[in-house]
């Protein structure tokens, strides 16, 4: 067994950025919406940097218009997944394109793509679990909207509240008030920051939301202070390796601070982010880190086992889970 075919453990999944494209070309054909901007003459996502990225997965997304909409996407997303060996993901599913951060509507949308979820896990043996998202570029007053979805919603399916969008919109602590009142419904927490927001929006994501995970994280490594107070407080990273090559954050697998994050005793993972977006899979950034740093079975089996370690599902699935990571 090579070390692209162990089953993997996923943390940083974007539901509606896992689409692949042939499945939303197909949906803008079926609603007569005209899509042609959003793709590559190849068939692939158009965009040229981070913002720009941000244009084009809101226009894909707009496609997406009801829960059934939603239950195709989860089926296709995750039958991508089990075919690159992942046995377990959490994905950010955001209640402003579920719903319009009405309760009511969510609670539609999240029996949908659970019903799915429960389906494909059936037939493949993956499990999914959902992070309700507030998209930080939309503001505030919005996220409270998504909070109280995902506050009104917690339980051992929907497990945590994360956020995504713009890093360079506001602060962490302007959306304190959602992650508090995700934290008192007993939901997990993590945040974008440390991507393009630089070691100081990490900071922030520590002190002003008391997160337990970093989505990203990498840019981290600058701060020397900072990669200590990971280790200190066992702050788990969700790291994108393909993801932050392809919009420029580093220039490649070797320059990437993965490995010396880890060496440094910091909880690394590996995910894949808007995977098409990106073009990668869970089996692409396997082979390429094994490639870059010499990484060998035993170094991603320890990744997986600290990804399940702090994945934000109950303990009965943990030890479900754990059994299909054990599989020789």
């Amino acid at each position: 067994m090579s070390e692209a075919d162990l089953p993997k453990v996923e943390l940083h999944l974007h539901h509606e950025g896992a689409a692949p494209p042939e499945f939303i070309r197909q949906l803008a054909y079926e609603k007569k919406v005209d899509l042609s901007r959003v793709f590559t003459p190849d068939g692939g996502y158009a965009f040229e940097n981070f913002v720009h990225f941000l244009e084009v997965y809101e226009a894909a997304t707009s496609v997406l218009q009801t829960p059934e909409d939603f239950a195709r996407l989860t089926k296709a997303i995750l039958e991508e997944s089990a075919d690159n060996g992942v046995v377990y993901t959490e994905s950010f599913i955001s209640p402003d394109f579920c719903g319009g951060g009405d309760v009511g509507a969510w609670r539609e949308y999240l029996h949908a793509i659970r019903e799915a979820a429960e389906a494909v896990e059936a037939s493949r043996g993956i499990t999914l679990r959902g992070i309700a998202t507030p998209i930080r570029h939309f503001g505030p007053e919005k996220a409270k909207r998504a909070a109280l979805c995902a506050a009104e919603t917690a339980g051992d399916w929907l497990v945590g509240l994360g956020m995504g969008g713009d890093e360079g919109q506001g602060h962490q602590g302007d959306f304190a008030y959602s992650f508090d009142m995700a934290r008192e419904a007993g939901l997990k927490l993590t945040t974008h920051a440390g991507e393009f927001g630089g070691p100081e929006s990490v900071w922030e994501a520590i002190r002003d939301l008391n997160v337990e995970r970093i989505g990203h994280g990498v840019r981290s490594i600058e701060d020397p202070a900072l990669v200590a107070e990971l280790v200190a407080r066992q702050i788990t990273l969700e790291v994108c390796p393909g993801s932050n090559v392809v919009l420029g954050v580093y220039d490649s697998f070797e320059a990437h601070p993965i490995a010396r994050l880890r060496d440094a005793g910091v909880n690394v993972t590996v995910s894949t982010d808007d995977p098409p977006f990106f073009h990668t899979t869970m089996r692409r950034e396997y082979e390429m880190l094994a490639q870059a740093f010499g990484w060998k079975e035993d170094d991603f089996r320890a990744m997986n086992d600290t990804a399940l370690k702090a994945a934000f599902c109950d303990d009965a699935t943990r030890a479900r889970v754990k059994e299909r990571l054990e599989r020789p």
